[in-house]
Parts: C-alpha cells; structure tokens; sequence
C-alpha cells in the first residue's frame, strides 16, 4: 500500500513562551518603535543586536527590517551606485538581485556547481568585472570560504554575505556571515529564528556600520544603539547619508531574543533530521545527493538533491507523484516562476549570458522545506515517499530507452 504524510511543510514551531510573555510586555508599553524608550529603559531591538553581535563575534549589528533590507544597506554602504556590476550567484532567491537592483546595480551571474555552491571556477574569470561579490550561501550550502576570500581579496573585491539560509552555520569553524565585509541575515517565518519579517547585518568596520545605521533611519539617535560603534564616527557621516528607513521594531525584537538563544539547540534538531532524510535516500537510483564537506558546519532548515540530467516531464512527475502522497517538493529548472522558486534567467530586470553548465544544475534541483515540526519519524516516512517515487520514474525512463 502507498504510504502517505500528512503533515504540513509551512507549520513552524510556536514562538517561546518566554517571546510571547516578553511581546506582550511591549505591547502593554505601547513602545514599539526602537527608539521610544523612557529614562533608562534599553529597547528590545538595541538588546537584541548586542546579543547576535556576540553570538556572531561581530563587532557590531543592526536590527532591519527584512534580509533582502540588510543586502540593499550592505550595497549602499559599500558604496556600490546606479551602473556598478555585482558578482551574485546564479543559483539564488529573486531578493539577492532584486537588492542589486534596488540600488541601480547590474547583477553578473556566477553559475553553480553540482554541490550547489557558487562556481569559482567561473568566478574567477569574472573577477575583474565588478569590486562587489554579493554571495548568497544558497539553501545553506556554504562553498570553500578561504579558497573564495583569496581570490576575491587578490582581485580587490568586497565580499558581501547572503547568510539567510546559514543562520548558526560555519565553514572551518568560522561563522558564516564573518568571511566577508557584510554579513546579511533574515528572520522571514521559513529562517532559522521566525519573527514574520526581519533581519541582520553585521561587520567589523565602524565607518561601515555607521554609514548602515544612518541608512536605516537612525534620526540622529544612534547613540541608543549598543552593538555600535563609537559616536565619533557619526560625526560626518550623519550628515551625508539619506534615511531610507528600515529598522526591526521592539515587537520583533522581543519574540527572537528568546530564539536565539535557542540557535544552536534548534541546529542540532535541524541536522538530525537532515540526516535521516540524508540516509533514507542514500542509493536512490537516478538521484544525487549534495555532498556536505567536513569543514562546512551547516544547519539544514531545508534538503535537496538532484534529478540530473532527467527530462523535465519526469522531474514534474516526481514532483506530482510525491504531492499526491503528501511530500511537497520544489523544482528550480522551471521556466516559469513559481512561489519561491525562480531562474537567474527569468528575471527580466538583470540582463544574462545563457549559462549551459548552471542551467544544467538548476534544471535537476529538487527543493524541500524541513520545519522543525517533522518528527525524525516523519523524515524517514518522506524519504520512503521520495525513493519509491523517484525510483517508479526512474525505472519507468530506463524501460522507455
């Protein structure tokens, strides 16, 4: 009998008690914006910065509104204008080029390997095209970071990080975010700590930083932020850099304190589960696993694997067949796109040079949500569903030849 899940791949977990009980404490306040404290009182999100600049080892941290709000200031304040090109992945999420674009930026697409990292094969031969490498480590697959510094740092170019899907994740003991100029972080409901909407940027320059925290709105009260640097550097800069606001509100920030501190807790739960997913479909004929590097310490919120070189009628009926019994499952080789998942070359606004070799990839990606709500039972039930389907296509192909 075909079995069947049941459970829902967009059900996160509850936020903490300790997050509720703290939210309603600022709603009873009234004092949700950052800066509308009273006497004394430390804002939410002024304490939530110290606390993630210290879990990063950063210097200091910003708060902001979303992850795509941290790449767009991470841009401005490293100084990319209309016209410049940014080196970005091929293989990404539309808001790491949308926050190129928002800037007046060109994205240059660097295509991706069969590991699903970034190509630096064919980075390096696109290096001197731009001074900017806006990296998205995609779906938390983290490439070889001294590797990719030296190149980048040979050739001039600031390293920005898209660390949205590596929350928590390190390479060779390093946390991601702490490779490059800018770290960038989400807190979108499908990120590694949920608060709706928000996110982070760290770094280790006080001119960078101050230059990020005008961008965000500060209203000249920068001297509220904690995870700062010194007033000093706001001297002239205060008065050239626009407002374009975007700051993480107190709400926000009181519902992911209580996360955070739970990171490395939810890390181990996450990767658990990976493994098991990992080790139901070890051998699955037609089906390629992602191989994780022992210097890459990821934390997995979602899993994939690749359908390469299969035709895209039998990619959609592993991904129909696996839907009737309950496993959703997301395809990056469509034309069209669909939900979450887009091409480098259906975003019309970033001009492209066809990339057979990326293309190639993106069209064998299979995607997967991984919410903490699955049982590690619940994992191994989805493997079975995804190896006897890939396998009924599989064995259906190699009859037809």
């Amino acid at each position: 009998m075909t079995e069947r899940f049941t459970g829902s791949f967009t059900q996160q977990e509850p936020i903490p008690d300790e997050g509720i009980a703290a939210a309603n404490r600022v709603m009873q306040t009234g004092r949700l914006h950052r800066y509308n404290t009273s006497g004394d009182e430390i804002a939410e999100t002024a304490l939530l910065e110290e606390e993630f600049a210290a879990a990063t080892g950063a210097k200091y941290c910003l708060a902001v509104a979303s992850g795509g709000y941290a790449m767009t200031t991470a841009l401005r304040a490293s100084g990319v204008k209309h016209g410049d090109k940014v080196l970005t992945n091929a293989f990404t999420l539309a808001p790491v080029p949308g926050a190129i674009a928002a800037v007046g930026g060109v994205p240059v697409f660097v295509g991706v390997t069969e590991d699903l990292v970034i190509d630096l094969d064919d980075l390096a031969a696109k290096l001197d095209q731009a001074s900017v490498l806006l990296l998205s480590h995609m779906r938390g697959h983290i490439c070889d970071m001294e590797r990719l510094m030296a190149m980048c740092d040979a050739a001039g170019v600031d390293v920005i990080e898209d660390c949205a899907h590596t929350m928590g994740a390190a390479w060779n003991g390093v946390p991601s975010g702490r490779w490059g100029r800018f770290g960038c972080y989400s807190t979108q409901t499908y990120k590694h700590i949920n608060s709706g909407e928000g996110g982070f940027l760290i770094c280790d320059g006080a001119e960078d930083m101050a230059r990020a925290i005008m961008l965000s709105g500060s209203y000249m009260l920068f001297e509220a932020h904690r995870a700062a640097p010194p007033v000093a550097t706001f001297a002239k800069i205060k008065y050239e850099t626009p407002n374009i606001s975007g700051r993480m509100d107190n709400l926000r920030a009181a519902i992911l304190r209580p996360q955070l501190r739970k990171l490395k807790e939810q890390g181990v739960r996450w990767n658990a589960r990976y493994r098991v997913l990992e080790e139901g479909l070890a051998g699955t004929p037609g089906l390629r696993l992602i191989p994780r590097p022992e210097r890459e310490q990821f934390v997995a919120s979602s899993f994939q694997f690749l359908l390469l070189d299969w035709d895209k009628e039998a990619v959609n009926a592993v991904v129909d067949r696996c839907a009737a019994c309950g496993v959703e499952l997301k395809w990056f080789g469509g034309a069209e796109p669909k939900g979450f998942t887009s091409r480098y070359d259906s975003w019309r606004y970033a001009q492209s040079e066809p990339m057979p070799a990326s293309d190639r990839i993106l069209a064998g990606i299979i995607d997967m949500r991984l919410p903490l709500t699955f049982s590690v039972e619940d994992c191994a039930l989805i493997a079975r569903i995804i190896r006897a389907e890939v396998g009924a296509v599989y064995q259906s192909q190699v009859a037809a030849q």
